[in-house]
């Protein structure tokens, strides 16, 4: 049992905006933990995955040429995190004397191409500002030099810098920020009638200051290139999707040295509440670091307008079988149409009691079916360990839906789902188009789409106290448990990740 909360505490909460009940359970879920995912399937091509072929390709292209005007669109991304697990070895390279070099294979790959780098021309800049020469620094080998100048504030500061702001990639005019990647991309396939491109990043408090001066300093030179303009905005977490700590030591709330209650923040599905909070018709997300540069940027161009197109027209029949669900002369060949329309397209399985139902009872069901937001996700084939990624998971009603999962919700103490998830085929690269709004027109409230029985419970280190902390799975995992969800095979091309410094060196960022 925790301790009671006092007046102080329940004002602290009360002032996040976290209710006493969300309190409660969430000092539940630190007793009682959450249940691992129900693992009923692998999703794979002709099992929940769709192989597109050349005709549906060129019928989803031609359907997003022919109807994107008529929707607003926004390029959702998530930026708020820093960029120190990218430079992890770098920090371990340069605590040391420089000696162990060969112990860090990827760090020596690094040095060894350091002229190679978007940052190399800025980072030597920095070094000669303070004295040192970066030429001499790679002729006497002197890495750990280097690597303090990457990391450290008299340098680039990238250790800690967001990754949105890093130099990724170089161009003969000048070399880019992911931030600026983006842009990019947004201008050629999220661009509205009226040639504005909405984008709108989440970003950590602290960076706040560093994104609103890169905005005023490069969109104009962006909406000269391409002849668009930009409608940009920036959110952070809320403060109500917060989360206590308890203590590893004592079993007891974390406090701050206030005697305030320690909040930490919800991990990434918090990010539902963002997301719920845009507008637009038609939502891309897609993570900061997954970028690539423009000479082999056109597959993942092609691929993000056949998503789109897939979605319209998946809304269109969606819309008009629940329109047609709405007109009281609706017979059972209505239903058998829509019964072969959600299985084999929209994958939504119905169990054996369905076919005994009343017409009246099947009606109600695929109104509220169908009524729900969607979800187009783009889904690469993995030629690597099986881990998270789609699956087919059962729910505690026992009803089997497709689901993108993360390693964290597997228990791999259970050899018959260990069994399953070597059967996985494909991993989310977090390429997903959205559709918000219902058939009438009326926006969606996503909370009402939340699993909130996903999350993990994992031990941090903070103010040098063990604690027990809970995150919700990604934004695109529990978050959107409860849409509409269809998963389609994309090229491994338009999955180009930055996840450590020698990811910059792959042909992709070059």
């Amino acid at each position: 049992m925790f301790e009671q909360f006092s007046p102080k505490d329940l004002e602290q909460i009360g002032a996040r905006g976290i209710s006493e009940t969300k309190i409660r359970t969430q000092l539940d879920n630190f007793e009682n933990g959450f249940p691992f995912a129900d693992i009923d399937n692998a999703a794979t091509v002709g099992n929940g995955i769709a192989k597109l072929i050349d005709f549906e390709i060129g019928n989803c292209i031609k359907e997003y040429e022919a109807f994107k005007d008529e929707y607003t669109m926004l390029k959702f991304v998530p930026a708020s995190g820093a960029a120190s697990r990218m430079f992890k070895d770098l920090v371990k390279f340069s605590l040391g004397d420089g000696s162990d070099l060969d112990k860090y294979p990827d760090i020596k790959e690094c040095m060894l191409n350091i002229r190679k780098f978007a940052f190399f021309s800025k980072l030597k800049s920095k070094m000669r500002k303070e004295g040192v020469s970066i030429d001499e620094c790679i002729k006497s080998e002197d890495y750990k030099s280097i690597a303090e100048y990457i990391l450290g504030e008299k340098g680039l500061n990238y250790q800690k810098k967001p990754k949105a702001m890093l130099l990724f990639h170089n161009y003969d005019d000048a070399p880019r920020t992911p931030f600026e990647e983006h842009l990019v991309e947004g201008a050629v396939y999220a661009a509205d009638i009226n040639k504005v491109v909405h984008l709108h990043f989440t970003i950590s408090a602290d960076h706040r200051a560093m994104f609103e001066k890169k905005i005023m300093e490069v969109v104009p030179k962006f909406e000269e290139k391409f002849g668009v303009k930009y409608d940009i905005t920036l959110s952070e977490q809320k403060p109500k999707t917060d989360m206590i700590a308890i203590n590893n030591a004592d079993g007891k709330l974390v406090r701050n040295t206030d005697g305030s209650l320690l909040f930490r923040p919800g991990g990434h599905g918090s990010l539902i509440e963002n997301l719920n909070d845009c507008t637009e018709d038609i939502i891309f997300i897609k993570n900061i670091d997954n970028v690539t540069t423009d000479s082999l940027r056109e597959t993942t161009y092609t691929y993000k307008k056949i998503l789109v197109g897939m979605l319209i027209m998946l809304k269109r029949s969606v819309d008009d079988a629940l329109r047609k669900l709405d007109n009281l002369s609706v017979t059972n060949a209505d239903i058998a149409q829509i019964e072969a329309f959600a299985s084999t397209v929209l994958q939504i399985k119905v169990g054996m009691a369905y076919f005994g139902w009343s017409l009246r009872e099947k009606i109600a069901f695929w109104q509220k079916k169908l009524n729900r937001p969607i979800r187009v996700c783009g889904m690469v084939k993995n030629d690597g360990e099986p881990g998270g990624g789609p699956f087919w998971v059962r729910n505690s009603k026992g009803e089997s839906s497709l689901q993108i999962i993360e390693s964290s919700q597997i228990d791999f103490n259970n050899r018959y789902q260990v069994e399953l998830v070597k059967k996985s085929s494909h991993f989310n690269p977090v390429d997903l188009v959205c559709s918000v709004y219902n058939y009438r027109g009326n926006k969606f409230n996503l909370n009402n789409y939340i699993d909130h029985k996903t999350g993990f419970i994992s031990s941090k280190s903070q103010n040098g106290i063990d604690m027990k902390i809970q995150e919700r799975p990604g934004l695109w995992n529990g978050a959107m448990a409860d849409w509409i969800t269809v998963f389609v095979e994309v090229p491994p091309e338009t999955f180009t990740p930055v996840k450590t410094l020698v990811d910059l060196l792959r042909p992709e960022h070059r």
